[in-house]
């Protein structure tokens, strides 16, 4: 049986850590290098980071912090945000990244996923999707619209229709991310990732909402989600408390879910 995979996701503006609240009130907690070593060192699965400052500010992504980065942990480390075309993406690659996510710059110009794929593989694309809960129409039939440029800009294409499409255009993985979820600490968005993951053949990554382990076990068991993304639980100093990740691999596998050992 394939493990479950945990994501430690970092949204990074001028080199360090930033957090939000549904995509809104930014506020930073430290140098992006150092938060991901400490986690690395606590034996995450993977490394998420997204350059918002280059997607908002249409500025070429923070290199440097990704060489820094790549050159101290040494787990599969995805990096997304300010992705425009395939230089940007060989620039990504060639600093150390593994894996690339595409976001906003995909639904402007699906062709990138294809041509992403066809010339790093499909395992080094990853397309991020921004969701959000709407009325059911005939044009959004799964009740979740598609939003770009940090969920300000909404684009009336159906979630489940656009994660279809991603797969059949060679993205490796889907990473679906609950808008109205993103920052509450009250748990994922169970429906669409479950729906989403039912719908692809390829790993859905459960993100936005996690606030303690059991939000992650329930991403597991009551989806088809191959991985879950956890930032604000890790090192957030405005949670009651932060969680290790040996005890929360110790309560999923209690719970019988398949995760990679923690090494003591």
């Amino acid at each position: 049986m394939l493990t479950k995979r945990l994501l430690a996701c970092f949204d990074m503006r001028d080199g360090m850590v930033t957090k939000a609240h549904q995509f809104q009130d930014n506020f930073d907690i430290g140098a992006a290098a150092e938060i991901a070593c400490k986690i690395y060192e606590d034996q995450i699965d993977e490394i998420i980071f997204y350059d918002i400052t280059a997607s908002a500010k249409k500025k070429p992504i923070d290199l440097d912090t990704v060489r820094t980065v790549a050159e101290r942990v040494f787990v599969p480390f995805t990096v997304g945000g300010g992705i425009r075309n395939l230089d940007d993406m060989y620039q990504v690659l060639k600093a150390g990244a593994e894996k690339i996510s595409v976001d906003s710059m995909a639904v402007r110009n699906p062709a990138i996923i294809e041509e992403g794929a066809k010339a790093f593989g499909s395992q080094c694309i990853v397309l991020s999707m921004q969701v959000k809960r709407v009325e059911k129409t005939e044009r959004i039939r799964s009740g979740y619209e598609i939003a770009i440029d940090g969920a300000r800009t909404y684009t009336g294409m159906d979630a489940l229709e656009w994660a279809k499409r991603g797969e059949d255009l060679g993205a490796g993985e889907l990473c679906v991310n609950s808008i109205d979820c993103d920052g509450t600490h009250n748990g994922y968005d169970l429906a669409i990732t479950g729906l989403i993951a039912d719908a692809v053949s390829i790993p859905v990554i459960a993100s936005g909402g996690a606030g303690n382990p059991s939000h992650i076990a329930d991403a597991f068991t009551q989806t088809g989600a191959s991985a879950a993304i956890i930032s604000s639980m890790l090192y957030s100093p405005k949670l009651p408390r932060n969680y290790p990740v040996a005890e929360i691999k110790e309560l999923l596998s209690e719970k019988g879910i398949p995760v990679r050992p923690y090494l003591k």
